[in-house]
């Protein structure tokens, strides 16, 4: 087995373009493309911390289970996908039914979502402080 071991890699054509061969060997893409250009673990019943994140640079309390993270590095543009998620704390919201997270803005320099419980078919439910863990993914292009 061979071993590679660099600090930095540039593109030969362009420093940013470094294509990535699929495992059939049939498709190609453009490996900065498919980075998560910012993510973090957030927890905290009434006021957000961040545990571990990835470009960010803070985190602000916006209302009841509502918070917004701002990035270090901006991105390129507001057409970027975000992935998120939410665990519920099965001691304080285990009955509440179904939960999950809303996202309320966004920018090049920053994601805003409320969290979520109680949602049906029906009604959104209400925002809680009470999620153990809330979590998102940005993937985009970075400025």
């Amino acid at each position: 087995m061979s071993e590679i071991k660099v600090d930095t890699l540039t593109g030969k054509t362009s420093a940013g373009d470094i294509t990535v061969t699929s495992e059939g060997g049939a498709a190609t893409m453009q490996l900065q493309q498919g980075l998560i250009k910012a993510w973090a673990n957030v927890s905290g019943n009434d006021s957000p911390v961040v545990d571990d994140s990835l470009n960010v640079t803070s985190i602000s309390d916006e209302g009841n289970g509502e918070f917004k993270l701002t990035w270090v590095n901006l991105m390129g543009n507001t057409e970027f996908a975000c992935l998120q998620g939410i665990m519920r704390d099965s001691n304080t919201n285990g009955t509440r039914g179904a939960s999950g997270t809303q996202l309320q803005s966004f920018s090049t320099a920053h994601l805003q979502v409320l969290q979520l419980y109680g949602s049906s078919a029906s009604s959104d439910g209400g925002s809680t402080n009470a999620a153990a863990h809330d979590s998102a993914a940005i993937i985009g292009d970075l400025a």
